[in-house]
Formats: C-alpha cells, structure tokens, sequence
C-alpha cells in the first residue's frame, strides 16, 4: 500500500525541512484545514484534499456524496480525538502516538513513519539533486511545498489569516501558533514532562531532548544536530554560504535572524518601548539595558 495518500503538505515557522517528523509531509490533520489558494476552509480525508465538486453544477446526489464524506468518519484514535475515514489513514496517524517508524533509509539511520517521506529523503539527502528552482534568487530544492513556501518571500503572499483580528501569514504553523494566543489550547502533550503546546511540530521537536535524537546530520564532520535551523548554521563554518540579503543595501549573511536584525534598522518602527518613560528601540536587548536605568 502505498501511504503517500496520508500526507498533506503544510506551510508551517520555522521554514518546511525534508526529513523532520513533523515537518510538511507527515502532517495528519483531521477537520478542517484553510485552502492556500483563498482562505476558504476544506474537508480533508486522511491529509487530502476531499473531491468535492465545485459548488457551481451540485446536484441532489453530489449534495448527498459531499455530506457523507463529512461525517463518514468512523475510525477514532483511542489516544486523542483524531477520527478518519479510512482505516490505513488512522494506521499512519497512530505511529505519532507509538512513535512507529518503519520505513528505514538504507544509506543511514533515518527512518520515517510513511514511505514518501524515506522517498524524500532519500531525494533530498543522498542524490544531492534540487531541481526546483526559485525565479528571484538563487534559492534551490527538491521538494515543491518548499518551493512554494520559499516563494512567499518575495510574493509578501499571506493566505492564512485570523478570523479573531487582523493577523495574516504566509505559513499554517505560523497562524496555529497564533491562534492559541486567542483560544489558550495546548492540546499537545509531552508524556515525560509537564510540557504542552499549541503546535505539534513544537512538541516533535521536545521531544528530541528526551529521546537525544539528532536527525540533522553534517556530511563534512560529525555534527549533527536536534534542529535544521542548527544545522544551517553550523554548515555555514564550512561554506561560508550568505544566502540570506537585505534588498536595501545588500548586506548578506548566513544566518535569518541575523538578517532581520539587521533589516529593523533600515526601517523606523521601534517596537519596544519603555513603560516608565518614552524611550523606544528597535532592539528587545537594547530595552533590557535601558530599563536598568529605571532600578536604581
């Protein structure tokens, strides 16, 4: 059986990285899910898209067909409320609960709970081919949902936006995070420690400090390392690559934040202010010093 009818790209953060558990190929949601070509909410089946006919042409038994696969979820997850309507879509969902991960890379020691994502690693890791190519810069990859992400950047593109304010991104992660700071969940649950969070991919990434898992592998040393972001960084020391650079002046670097720091003072906004007197800067740290001011 092939389980690439589990998957569902995701736009989630921190950039989608090929090879991370959590990352846009082993998400499983069950609901609903925003559209990224309108922002309008779609059933989905075990990560993908319902057929559904459009709503012009709908007839008395397409309306039937649609309700059906509404709510023709009858497969529940004993773990937690997650519910399907295919058998092997619940299989592949309860591999997050056991941590089940089948799939083994025969070059290296990663291994993965659905098959098209050994396929992507195996793509993205071992063949060194990144035929997808980005028209603005000379960012490169094999996996498309990537692509497509990475194209946001120079699009300003933010399909996910918040039905509570007016708070809009590029990434489905990004709007997850920020719905939790209108509706307080934090459904998922570390079961070593009293940690919880509202993202899933958040919790993957926990988890890694009780395990000691380190999935980011260096191919020149023998760093690895419990996150992409990490790994960047540390691949950089060998490179010496800037792929990151400000549109204003041309300043490069190898690391994001770095970046953004550096476009803030490009910009006048100062968005930390002082609250005892009207000092503002464009820098969180730059506050903490002034506020020393304030104690003595």
């Amino acid at each position: 059986m092939d389980e690439r009818s589990g998957e569902v790209a995701m736009d989630d953060l921190s950039t989608v990285h090929p090879g991370d558990e959590a990352s846009s190929n082993e998400k499983l949601y069950s609901g609903r899910q925003q559209n990224k070509e309108g922002g309008i909410p779609r059933e989905e089946t075990c990560g993908l898209e319902s057929d559904h006919p459009p709503a012009q042409g709908r007839t008395e038994h397409t309306d039937r067909f649609a309700v059906k696969r509404t709510v023709d979820r009858r497969f529940e997850c004993t773990e937690c409320d997650y519910r399907a309507a295919k058998k092997y879509c619940l299989v592949i969902h309860t591999r997050i609960h056991t941590g089940e991960k089948p799939y083994k890379c025969g070059q290296c020691d990663y291994c993965a709970r659905q098959k098209s994502s050994l396929d992507l690693h195996r793509t993205t890791k071992h063949s060194g081919e990144k035929p997808l190519m980005c028209d603005e810069c000379e960012y490169r990859t094999a996996d498309r949902s990537n692509l497509s992400v990475h194209m946001r950047l120079h699009t300003g593109d933010k399909p996910f936006k918040c039905d509570q304010c007016d708070y809009s991104t590029a990434r489905k992660g990004n709007l997850d995070r920020h719905m939790a700071k209108h509706t307080g969940e934090k459904p998922y649950n570390c079961g070593d420690c009293g940690y919880k969070t509202a993202d899933r991919s958040s919790l993957a990434v926990h988890l890694r400090k009780h395990t000691g898992e380190k999935p980011y592998k260096c191919d020149q040393c023998d760093y690895s390392a419990a996150k992409k972001d990490n790994l960047d960084r540390h691949m950089a020391t060998h490179t010496v690559e800037k792929p990151y650079m400000c549109g204003e002046c041309g300043y490069r670097t190898a690391n994001r934040s770095h970046l953004y720091r550096h476009v803030s003072r490009h910009a006048s906004v100062k968005p930390y202010k002082c609250d005892k007197c009207d000092f503002s800067t464009k820098r969180k740290d730059y506050l903490k010093k002034h506020s020393l001011k304030h104690t003595y």
